[in-house]
């Protein structure tokens, strides 16, 4: 019995012992799981975002390029994604979401308990399941660019899931977390982030548009990118669709016949694939990206911290003056024009070698400004080994009109293939308002992507003349003044040309035809030095010498400049710096810059409206009368121009000019050696003029974009200068206005 007691009584000192050890590791485990959820909540464990980090993920927010009528032309990114708000998501994506991956969202503050355990039982026995909610993913979008494989890491990463998670509940609501969510989730194709970036790469359209069966191809895709893909693998994603649409007919979103209907829809998608080179307007916005961080740079603005922006990262909001439909029917003429015009080139070519003579260094130069050239010079290759990488035949893409085409050459022979290529560069602007609408590059952004709207420096021939006898006219001058027209030696300078018509001949009409000998009269006249100045101040930044030969065009200009110019023309003398960008907001929409274009007065109103007139002359009869044939337009309406070729063809020039917009067109190749023979094929009413005739006349036929066809307004204060020189003396001799000219033999 006292053994038996004894050991009573050591059984309960063991009880005693045992509890009181029991509660000091059961307030350990609690202590450690305090410090362990704190040291996670400090970051030991890896750095947690702050909340600013949260809702605004700096390094995957794309900016958005906004035409007028704001739709985007295209997006600047490192990850292609841009924000919507709650009111621009379909019901059908929230329903999609909810029912498929957290049905519980509304009920929960962060962490689904219930979910986690029965995710970790399904887990243990080999039934895998997952048991994030919503604001836990989220969580994982947005301080994580992965999910951790190794266990511990992931164990690791999963605490840090949860106190974001809650920490995301208490501080925004559930629409909010929503909106977050679609706004961070990875579609895995194409660089493609956030819902907005999905529904314009997948379908073309805009979040709040979406139909179930879109949103359930969508909201399908999270659980894997690639596995269900409906572009990889639409079989996969269909099946996925279905899921989805069952999973919202059973949460009571969809009726039996929605289910039935979303489900007997095949998959159809509208591919949009955001890069810097598809969609419309590639030139612009390659251009526009550096004129905006040259902006930011001249005038010092950075964000609150003082970093510089960065376009690819912050999410801006680039607001332009491009009108989406002209700068489509600007593509669209061109392409229309040039395919033409390039299989009459071609042909000029069939039988002869372009590349002999002289011309052959052009494909040393193609070479070594190829970027396969400057890689090998880099890896060490010597001249002559160079030489004969050139000669081997590698794969690679041509461009052509109908397409790219696979082959095999030598990048040699790709070079002679390329180079004979005519190039092309379209600009329309609004004279009176500096507003760029429409903007053309060049033929191919993929193949050809040097800019020939700004970046290039062309020699600008008779598109020149106007400056010559504005400084005239803005002196004095009658546009019915008559001057010589014949050759003439002005010291080391005589001028080649032609004449039409009688001698002398009045100003309007040398300008009407071209005439390059009554021109240099002028320029000798009122000096080169004053047709310099008054050039620069209408907005050509290119060198402009005060040499008399500055009168038939002898220096470069870009389009840019030379739209610009013939502008002041339009806008009663007074010159608007082509604008751009109209401003620029930050992902808040807080306006963080505003383009304010430089204004100068280059010439009197009534000089100005005198050579509008004067350059109506050139359509009505002279050398830009084509645009009044069918097949070039057929425009009825009052309107002016200038053609301009240089020597041997190398550039044709037409500048369109209208009440409302003004319109250069360049055509040319890579090379001034590349030329056409003829100037019937290569002159600036032929290979320049037919795209503007082709452009205005969808711009015309579009009555939405109400430009006007009635003629140019008069001068504020009228004219004080008689512009019908019939009413003057007539010459002796034959008139020049009773010669009927056929324009294919002008255009200088």
């Amino acid at each position: 019995m006292k053994r038996e007691s004894k050991q009573s009584k050591l059984t309960a000192e063991d009880i005693k012992r045992y509890t009181f050890n029991f509660w000091k590791v059961f307030f350990a485990v609690i202590l450690i799981g305090v410090l362990f959820i704190a040291s996670v909540r400090f970051g030991v464990f890896g750095k947690l975002p702050s909340f600013q980090e949260l809702e605004n993920p700096k390094s995957n927010l794309a900016s958005e390029i906004l035409s007028d009528d704001l739709q985007v032309l295209g997006t600047y990114y490192r990850h292609n994604r841009s924000n919507v708000t709650y009111s621009e998501l379909s019901p059908y994506l929230i329903q999609a979401l909810i029912s498929t991956e957290d049905k519980r969202f509304y009920d929960h503050s962060g962490i689904d308990y219930s979910r986690t355990i029965t995710s970790v039982f399904h887990t243990l026995f080999g039934n895998k399941q997952g048991g994030s909610t919503i604001t836990q993913q989220l969580a994982l979008n947005l301080f994580s660019e992965r999910r951790e494989r190794n266990t511990f890491k992931r164990v690791m990463q999963k605490f840090q899931e949860w106190i974001t998670a809650v920490r995301l509940e208490r501080s925004y609501t559930k629409e909010e977390i929503i909106t977050m969510y679609f706004n961070t989730v990875d579609f895995g194709y194409k660089n493609t982030y956030g819902i907005k970036s999905a529904a314009r790469t997948f379908f073309s359209t805009t979040p709040d548009k979406l139909a179930p069966e879109e949103a359930a191809i969508l909201v399908g895709m999270l659980k894997g990118p690639s596995v269900y893909s409906p572009v990889r693998f639409p079989d996969n994603a269909t099946v996925r669709r279905n899921t989805v649409l069952n999973n919202m007919a059973n949460q009571n979103f969809l009726t039996a016949d929605q289910l039935a209907k979303a489900k007997g829809n095949p998959i159809k998608l509208r591919l949009s694939i955001s890069s810097y080179g598809e969609g419309l307007a590639p030139y612009f916005r390659a251009i526009l990206k550096d004129e905006i961080k040259k902006a930011f740079k001249e005038l010092s603005i950075t964000k609150g911290d003082g970093t510089p922006y960065d376009l690819d990262r912050d999410g801006l909001r680039i607001y332009t003056p491009i009108n989406y439909s002209m700068q489509q029917y600007a593509e669209q003429a061109q392409k229309e024009w040039m395919m033409k015009l390039q299989r009459d080139f071609d042909r000029q070519y069939r039988n002869s070698d372009p590349f002999r003579g002289d011309n052959a260094k052009l494909l040393v130069k193609g070479m070594r400004n190829s970027d396969r050239y400057r890689a090998l010079k880099e890896s060490g290759f010597s001249e002559d080994d160079i030489r004969k990488e050139f000669q081997k035949k590698v794969p690679m893409t041509l461009f052509t009109y109908r397409g790219n085409v696979d082959t095999v050459m030598t990048p040699m022979d790709s070079i002679r293939y390329n180079k004979l290529f005519l190039r092309n560069a379209v600009m329309s602007m609004e004279p009176k308002t500096g507003h760029i609408k429409a903007w053309v590059g060049g033929i191919n952004f993929e193949h050809f992507k040097f800019d020939h709207v700004k970046q290039a420096q062309r020699q600008v021939g008779s598109t020149a003349k106007p400056f010559t006898y504005a400084t005239a006219i803005d002196n004095g001058y009658s546009p019915c003044f008559t001057v010589p027209n014949h050759m003439q030696t002005y010291g080391n300078w005589t001028p080649r040309g032609t004449t039409q018509g009688g001698d002398p001949i009045t100003l309007k009409n040398a300008l009407k035809y071209s005439q390059n000998f009554a021109t240099a009269y002028v320029i000798n006249e009122v000096t080169a030095q004053n047709v310099a100045m008054l050039t620069k101040k209408m907005g050509i930044t290119s060198d402009v010498p005060n040499y008399p030969s500055i009168a038939l065009g002898s220096y470069e200009a870009n389009v840019f400049d030379m739209v610009g110019a013939y502008s002041a023309f339009v806008n009663q003398g007074t010159w608007i710096e082509p604008t751009m960008i109209l401003r620029v907001e930050d992902k808040n929409g807080t306006v963080i810059y505003e383009k304010m274009p430089k204004v100068v007065k280059a010439l009197n109103s009534e000089s100005a409206y005198i050579m509008v007139n004067m350059l109506k002359g050139v359509v009505d009869g002279g050398t830009g009368s084509r645009v009044r044939r069918a097949e070039y337009g057929g425009l009825t309406n009052p309107m002016g121009g200038k053609t301009g070729t240089t020597n041997d063809n190398s550039d044709a020039w037409f500048i369109g000019i209208t009440p409302d917009l003004v319109t250069g067109v360049w055509t040319g190749a890579e090379d001034r050696g590349i030329r056409f023979h003829s100037m019937a094929s290569g002159q600036g009413a032929a290979a320049a003029l037919p795209i503007f005739g082709l452009y205005m006349r969808k711009v015309y036929d579009d009555k939405k974009l109400h430009y006007t066809q009635e003629d140019f307004p008069l001068p504020p204060g009228g004219l004080t200068r008689e512009l019908d020189c019939s009413k003057y003396q007539p010459f002796h001799g034959s008139s020049v206005d009773e010669v009927q000219l056929d324009d294919d033999r002008l255009g200088f």
